[in-house]
């Protein structure tokens, strides 16, 4: 209950994410990473920090950016990224991106009509590497929840290497939610399990020229129920033998390359 002017809490609450959102910062690193973000015209860009080593490597994407790098010592690099980070002498500080909406990007975005979803897949490892994947075979976009996925890091985007400046990674507030838009949009939803009867060359050859989207959860737990409910169909990725499974990203990769050759 509100009275007078007073807001309501979830107009409070939806403010207050968004001046929370706005002051977010991300320090990405690695020479891959910074120069495709130095770059990018899409990313706001805070402060470099470089080695002479590094400006020399970057001098170029460093012009193209218009900044002024801050030039320090290798055993003084000190900026706010993890311990034993493989930074190369390289740092941005970065606001996260802003791809859009969901449907704007899956309906009319570049590459093939292709998506990958990824249920609580929190390795931002893992999440590079699918991001990485995701780009080469030309998918529209890398779906994930807010909650209990990998946000945008420097870890992410050095594995990513480069792919995260221009694969859209969309975190939405709940994932089953995003899957119905996605099929009230024409899209065929495929997850990979490994129980499943049908193989993903059967599933997609049935699915013609339909979008697809690739479904995938974390090693172990899997997918979660309501995810595998909201599902289409649960597809599987033959095996030779009795060797257990591939990690998620490898499983996108061989997923996303065989949507590719339909």
């Amino acid at each position: 209950m509100t009275t007078g002017s007073q807001k309501p809490s979830w107009v409070i609450d939806k403010e207050r994410a968004r001046r929370t959102a706005e002051k977010e910062t991300v320090w990405l690193f690695g020479l891959h990473a910074v120069r495709d973000a130095l770059v990018n015209p899409a990313r706001e860009k805070l402060r470099l920090v470089l080695t002479k080593n590094a400006f020399d490597k970057l001098e170029e994407a460093v012009a193209e950016a218009g900044m002024e790098p801050e030039i320090v010592d290798p055993r003084r690099f000190d900026v706010p990224i993890d311990e034993g980070s493989v930074h190369q002498g390289a740092a941005l500080e970065v606001r996260p991106l802003n791809w859009g909406r969901l449907e704007d990007i899956c309906v009319s975005g570049t590459g093939a009509p292709l998506v990958v979803l990824l249920d609580r897949v929190t390795d931002p490892h893992n999440v590079g590497a699918v991001l990485r994947s995701a780009e080469v075979f030309g998918a529209r976009a890398v779906i994930a929840p807010q909650r209990h996925s990998a946000p945008e890091t420097g870890a992410l985007a050095k594995t990513a290497s480069g792919a995260l400046e221009r694969q859209p990674y969309l975190r939405v507030v709940n994932l089953a939610d995003a899957m119905e838009s996605l099929k009230s949009m024409g899209y065929v939803l495929l997850g990979l399990d490994g129980e499943a009867t049908e193989t993903l060359a059967e599933a997609v050859a049935a699915a013609g020229t339909r979008p697809i989207g690739l479904v995938l959860g974390a090693e172990g737990p899997g997918l979660r129920d309501k995810t595998r409910d909201t599902c289409d169909k649960l597809v599987r990725v033959p095996a030779a033998g009795d060797f257990g499974s591939l990690n998620v990203s490898n499983a996108a990769a061989v997923a996303l390359y065989a949507v590719s050759q339909r």
